[in-house]
């Protein structure tokens, strides 16, 4: 697993509803559990626990930072724990994961090992940006490259594959349901490119936590310049960004 930057749950809250919406849509094709609690796998802040509260089961969360987890509620209990290592007290009926497991590498034995910890017929729902390859992200990684050569070479990419590969590589543990959807994102007008303001609390973070202020205040200008050719400014000043995001759930035989 690579470590991912201190997170600020303020800067990560700002954008709650349009990071929720994608959670929502994932949960809706959960279906029927069997018995069991659930798990918020990386459940951050918090974001998505009002949502899971509804099935009415136990909901844990587990996640490996402390800022966020002291922001968590409405669950009966929080796990502070790297996911890579984590391993639940009893089978789950339910391990539900947004936007959070594209920071680990290695989903071809990581995915398997979750799915394993699961209940007879139970489910693992997962959502991760897939983003990389857009100018939103590509140019993170060129720019800070370009202007400081070498430092960045060991930044971890987001290797989120497509959605037909997850579905392709879980199909032998169970039924897999897997779609990419691309939400067009309206961001309000902002101090610098708004791209900017929603990308600086997650994705950019690998790039500004290994520099300091002087460098972040110039890579930031090179960053609003790239983006404002890319995602051009609408009349108020907001801009639409499209973000494309990969689901897949796994059901595993009773």
């Amino acid at each position: 697993m690579t470590a991912a930057p201190t997170w600020s749950p303020g800067a990560y809250s700002r954008f709650r509803g349009l990071r929720l919406r994608p959670a929502l849509d994932l949960l809706a094709q959960v279906g029927e559990l069997p018995d069991g609690g659930m798990i918020d796998l990386g459940c951050g802040d918090g974001a998505v626990a009002g949502a899971l509260s509804t099935l009415g089961r136990p909901l844990i969360g587990v996640d490996t930072s402390a800022e966020m987890l002291a922001e968590a509620q409405g669950y009966d209990r929080l796990v502070k724990a790297d996911i890579a290592e984590w391993q639940p007290d009893a089978p789950p009926a339910l391990i539900f994961s947004n936007a959070a497991l594209q920071w680990l590498d290695g989903h071809e034995t990581l995915l398997p090992r979750l799915a394993g910890m699961l209940a007879p017929g139970g489910v693992l729902a997962v959502q991760m940006p897939r983003q990389e390859a857009a100018p939103s992200h590509r140019f993170m990684r060129d720019i800070a490259l370009a202007m400081f050569a070498g430092r960045f070479l060991n930044v971890p990419e987001f290797r989120v594959l497509a959605a037909q590969d997850y579905a392709a590589m879980l199909a032998p543990l169970g039924e897999v349901t897997a779609w990419e959807t691309e939400y067009v994102q309206r961001l309000a007008p902002a101090e610098g490119h708004p791209v900017r303001h929603f990308t600086q609390s997650t994705g950019l973070m690998r790039f500004t936590s290994r520099m300091d202020a002087g460098e972040v205040a110039d890579y930031v200008a090179a960053y609003d310049s790239a983006l404002a050719a890319a995602y051009p400014l609408q009349e108020d000043g907001s801009v639409l960004f499209p973000f494309r995001r990969c689901f897949f759930t796994l059901r595993c035989p009773r």
